[in-house]
């Protein structure tokens, strides 16, 4: 007579399935702290996968507008520095002027002029680091300014034919539903420092002209000079809201990089709870997972050992 097995086979099958149980859970979780993810997949997040991938599509979204805000900041800063440029060509020809009407000569105010507008057309046509030019509005592959001598101004029908620049202004998008007006045209910052320019050489190349050999002014070049002041202070005035108005630019655009930067660090808070693997946690896990392993391959071995004459005394 045989000696059969307690063990049956539906008790092993049960076993073996707990075995198998017991090694998925183990492989998990070493998974979960070699990816440091507590899933591979989106499945693997279950009732959680919608708010996962909503949160991720929001901060994708706010790491575009970052780019692009960052971009706007860096032009913002071109623009202050360059108007501040403009603005001391402004005081510079004030300066020249006054001095002409002062010192009752004139004689070195046209190579002061010449210079003037070399400097500040140059500014105007400036390109960003794209090859676009900063102040040509809506036309950033057009050079604002259509003249390239103090001459040909002067030839001009009328200043604003000195300028090609497009009327819409750059802007960007800082967040859902709000977008910032951050360009500047090479008309709006150019036109009063290119008239009082373009008035000085006319007047100089006309009959009562002739600036370079005025060692003694005239009567009309006195008052031309004395009316250009007025003049070339109210262009300094207009340039000067014009920067302000820049300086309130950057500070809209430096108060919506702090939100981003908020928004993407709670966006990262959202998805780490959710994704990232507690490694404390899984350490713990895993500890009990090895431990439920090894119980259910003892059982298991234990179980195939067993007979009835484990119990026969």
């Amino acid at each position: 007579m045989s000696i059969d097995r307690v063990a049956t086979s539906a008790q092993t099958a049960y076993f073996l399935q707990q075995l198998t149980h017991a090694g998925n859970a183990l492989d998990k979780t070493q998974e979960q702290i070699a990816s440091t993810k507590k899933a591979t997949t989106y499945a693997g997040f279950g009732d959680q996968t919608q708010v996962l991938t909503a949160t991720l599509s929001v901060n994708a979204r706010n790491d575009a507008y970052t780019t692009a805000t960052k971009f706007a900041v860096t032009q913002v800063d071109v623009q202050d520095t360059q108007l501040t440029s403009l603005s001391s060509l402004l005081t510079g020809l004030k300066k020249a002027v006054s001095d002409s009407v002062a010192n009752n000569d004139a004689t070195g105010l046209m190579t002061q002029v010449q210079n003037i507008f070399t400097q500040a057309s140059a500014i105007l046509n400036s390109k960003d680091a794209n090859g676009d030019y900063i102040y040509g509005g809506s036309k950033t592959d057009v050079a604002p300014m259509t003249v390239n001598s103090l001459a040909a101004l002067q030839a001009l029908p009328s200043t604003a034919a000195a300028f090609a620049n497009g009327n819409l202004k750059k802007s960007v998008q800082v967040a859902d539903g709000i977008n910032v007006s951050y360009g500047v045209t090479a008309s709006d910052i150019g036109t009063d420092l290119m008239q009082a320019l373009k008035d000085i050489a006319t007047f100089d190349a006309g009959g009562s002209g002739n600036f370079n050999a005025a060692t003694s002014l005239t009567s009309a070049q006195n008052t031309f000079l004395t009316n250009t002041i007025g003049q070339v202070t109210t262009a300094a005035v207009n340039l000067n809201a014009a920067t302000a108005a820049n300086g309130y630019v950057s500070n809209r655009l430096t108060d919506a990089q702090t939100q981003q930067a908020s928004m993407n660090t709670l966006y990262k808070g959202f998805v780490s709870d959710i994704q990232d693997t507690n490694m404390a946690d899984a350490a713990t896990q895993l500890s009990l997972n090895q431990t439920q392993l090894q119980a259910a391959l003892q059982v298991t071995a234990g179980l195939h050992q067993l007979s009835l004459l484990n119990y026969l005394k």
